[in-house]
């Protein structure tokens, strides 16, 4: 019953991204471990703007905070997460984002630096037996308004490494993605935070914007 609740309400989400209507809304999701789940707080607002401007969507600007085992989680279709160390789901929380994503909900986590050895098995323990995959660049997340042939933009240097974006599916379905060794989220910022070139700040948006344009069509 609730699965068919949550299938509904993304419906109407649906029609009113198509609409433009009524605001879509996205939130930050606050978790434990302690983990800066509240590091980048200009750039889902920044973001949201962009998509607004650039895409003719409707995002609500003003970014609330969801704790992930709260029922009000089910208020927004696209959750978000960052940070630099530990992230810790209780079973109550694994509970509530097994039946949040499973009905329709989507999850973006973006590694700010220091999350990944700890974001991947969480997310792994979601859904028992499914595994985080690396999305081909054939992928549409990467070829929606904004081509990116290549896959994710290299935003801030980290460890050298390539970006890589990786999937988690369920019943086919891409539900959460997790972004590594881009840092979307300070290109995101306020151009005055990480004094990040327009160009690269562009291509973080950009990419942005393609990860919402995808959910919200989907």
């Amino acid at each position: 019953m609730l699965r068919k609740l949550i299938l509904i309400w993304m419906a109407f989400s649906a029609l009113s991204f198509a609409s433009n209507e009524k605001p879509l809304k996205i939130a930050l999701l606050k978790y434990n471990g302690g983990g800066d789940w509240y590091a980048n707080p200009t750039s889902l607002p920044n973001l949201a703007k962009y998509c607004n401007a650039n895409q003719g969507m409707n995002i609500e600007t003003d970014i609330p905070t969801v704790e992930v085992g709260s029922p009000e989680l089910f208020n927004y279709p696209f959750v978000h997460m960052t940070g630099h160390g530990n992230v810790v789901f209780n079973e109550q929380e694994l509970d509530n984002l097994r039946a949040y994503l499973g009905g329709g909900g989507f999850l973006h986590a973006d590694d700010n630096y220091g999350m990944d050895p700890y974001i991947r098995p969480q997310l792994e323990k979601i859904f028992p037996g499914s595994k985080l995959v690396e999305l081909p660049f054939s992928h549409p997340i990467f070829h929606q308004k904004f081509d990116f042939p290549n896959g994710l933009p290299k935003i801030h240097e980290h460890d050298g490494k390539a970006p890589q974006a990786f999937g988690l599916f369920h019943e086919g379905r891409l539900v959460a993605l997790y972004t590594y060794e881009t840092d979307l989220g300070d290109g995101w910022e306020d151009q005055d935070v990480h004094k990040d070139p327009n160009e690269v700040r562009e291509k973080a948006l950009k990419m942005g914007a393609n990860i919402l344009r995808y959910v919200f069509s989907n």
